[in-house]
């Protein structure tokens, strides 16, 4: 089975038989690969399944339209798929990794990572992208044999982006690259640039239905105003959120080519052959040129100062903060609060000294609806 799908990848892409298996050994798999095995594991999960209810930017009780971190993950997917291919490098892996790169997240998004962070701040700490690992490794209970998912070696590894020393450190042999300096795999470098094209343009069309950011603000910038142009070329009678939607095609699309030409051209000039050539690289390999690089960087700019701080999503933070934080003092204070079959499965961590962890994460595991009932239900009782 190995052979027939993944004879015609390049040399340089990670093939399931090579993989370094998994933490616990399982049958190979008669009619699909590895990791194959692995992307639908994944699916079929619980923390998968939650991700439907949980904030890309708005609230999800903000409106049915917008993106939740479940329709941005399927689009990451999709892009990552499409580029791995043109590549030749292995899209199963490529899309395992896009599938569970945001298990962890916490609910109402980076706001709700970053206040968990500092509840946790004297307790290790909170960051979503170890938290998804955690969630694949240990959170994950359907299986009778083993805690998690048990995934392959490259999945797990390929979702930490980012990760200090530090906590490397705890992380064993997938955390490894981190303190020897070693690159990710392809297919774990595609994913995160492919992440960061999908959520970017993604975000532009989510801001202007939402009236965070406007037509006339997105037209200062050059990947957009020229997108634009060529869109209002070919269809001049074109108005309202088809000319977003048909801008925002030609910007993914002239990314993914950007990005597919210049990593071909990384391959052949870093005189990549396999995959340990890739993983002795000095910086990654996968990436775009610098003009688009620079573009890019503006596009993320202009959202971070007019989307993400927009007054509105501000008050979505702060809502989120209160949220969080009251949780999670109410819980330390009480942790009868948690339900009792969540306590008894952690009942050995709680009295081992890892109150904190399991407290954290019962919280990261919340949609945004499950966490606003929880706090109106408990600090409504008290009032």
């Amino acid at each position: 089975m190995h052979n027939n799908i993944e004879n015609n990848l390049a040399s340089y892409a990670l093939k399931s038989k090579d993989s370094k298996g998994r933490e616990y050994k399982e049958e190979i798999p008669k009619l699909r690969t590895e990791f194959q095995r692995d992307r639908e594991r994944i699916i079929h999960s619980t923390a998968f399944r939650r991700l439907e209810y949980k904030t890309q930017v708005f609230v999800n009780h903000e409106g049915d339209m917008y993106r939740t971190r479940l329709t941005h993950t399927i689009e990451v997917a999709q892009i990552s798929r499409a580029a791995s291919r043109a590549l030749m490098l292995n899209e199963d892996l490529t899309e395992a990794i896009s599938l569970a790169h945001d298990l962890g997240h916490t609910p109402f998004g980076h706001a709700g990572q970053d206040i968990l962070n500092k509840c946790m701040k004297d307790f290790g700490g909170f960051e979503h992208n170890i938290q998804s690992l955690r969630v694949i490794e240990k959170l994950e209970n359907k299986y009778a044999s083993f805690s998690g998912l048990n995934l392959c070696f490259e999945t797990r590894e390929g979702i930490l982006k980012k990760c200090s020393k530090t906590r490397a450190k705890d992380l064993g042999e997938v955390g490894r690259r981190f303190i020897d300096k070693k690159q990710s795999s392809l297919e774990a470098q595609l994913t995160n640039v492919c992440d960061e094209i999908a959520y970017n343009n993604h975000d532009i069309q989510d801001g202007v239905k939402a009236k965070k950011i406007f037509i006339e603000q997105l037209e200062t910038l050059p990947i957009f105003f020229n997108q634009m142009k060529i869109v209002l070329k070919k269809y001049p009678k074109l108005s309202g959120s088809k000319i977003i939607n048909e801008t925002v095609r030609l910007i993914i699309n002239l990314l993914i080519n950007d990005l597919i030409r210049n990593s071909n051209e990384n391959i052949i000039n870093k005189k990549i052959i396999n995959s340990d050539d890739v993983r002795n690289c000095d910086s990654l390999v996968i990436g775009f040129s610098d003009e688009i690089k620079m573009l890019n960087m503006e596009l993320k700019r202009f959202l971070y100062s007019n989307l993400y701080k927009h007054p509105d999503v501000i008050k979505m933070t702060d809502q989120a903060n209160l949220v969080i934080e009251n949780l999670f003092s109410a819980y330390m204070n009480d942790i009868k609060l948690i339900p009792n079959d969540y306590i008894q499965y952690n009942l050995l961590k709680i009295n081992s000294g890892f109150k904190e962890r399991v407290i954290c994460d019962y919280i990261a595991g919340m949609t945004d609806r499950f966490a606003q009932l929880e706090y109106t239900k408990i600090f409504n009782e008290r009032s």
